[in-house]
């Protein structure tokens, strides 16, 4: 008995002694993270109010130069008394580079040389203007500019050609009445000459 206590004595001996409960520290919890705050969802294009013409909130929001190519867009489609109608709406333009192009387009779809004519002065103040606002649409004012010289060329052409086909057509008619003259006249030298008519003889008187 004496040989088997001997060890169990030994090793509670070398077993180190625990702590007190009261001397081990404790650790407080971490406190729980915040909530994530709350994903609010955003409009890939916001709309227009209803009271907002889509003209100006497309100005606002995307630009001048995106408000005229919606407008060119609208307008395009328009002609006779539609148009002239928007033309009196927007009246005299002053110095707006907006309002200016604004007519400007509309001026090139008349067909009128005169309204092109005054269309290519619109762009051309818009593109000598040196504001800021002008500037924004200065690159698109000088490319509508070279595509309203080139429709004018062609108008001019066309005009041209058929100016000359109406002269052209106006010899020819010239010519065949002459051709007519001179046939007539042919046909009168080449009648036959009727020899005079005999005047009948005086009856003879009776024996």
């Amino acid at each position: 008995m004496t040989v088997v206590v001997m060890p169990l004595l030994l090793a509670a001996c070398a077993a180190p002694s625990k702590p007190p409960a009261e001397a081990v520290a404790v650790q407080p919890a971490p406190p729980p993270p915040p909530p994530p705050p709350p994903v609010q969802p955003v409009e890939a294009e916001p709309m227009a109010p209803a009271t907002q013409p889509a003209l100006i909130f497309t100005q606002l929001t995307q630009g001048p130069v995106a408000a005229l190519l919606v407008y060119a867009d609208k307008v395009r489609p328009l002609g006779g008394n539609e148009l002239a109608n928007e033309i009196s709406r927007l009246g005299e333009p002053g110095e707006q580079p907006l309002v200016q192009m604004q007519l400007a387009m509309l001026l090139a779809q008349t067909r009128s040389p005169a309204d092109l004519a005054r269309a290519l002065g619109l762009l051309q103040r818009v593109i000598a203007n040196p504001a800021n606002e002008a500037q924004a649409l200065h690159p698109l004012a000088r490319l509508l500019a070279a595509r309203y010289q080139e429709q004018r060329r062609v108008e001019d052409d066309r005009d041209r050609q058929a100016q000359q086909l109406r002269d052209s057509q106006r010899r020819i008619d010239q010519l065949t009445d002459r051709i007519e003259a001179l046939r007539a006249i042919e046909r009168s030298f080449s009648r036959p000459n009727n020899p005079p008519p005999v005047a009948p003889a005086a009856p003879k008187p009776a024996p």
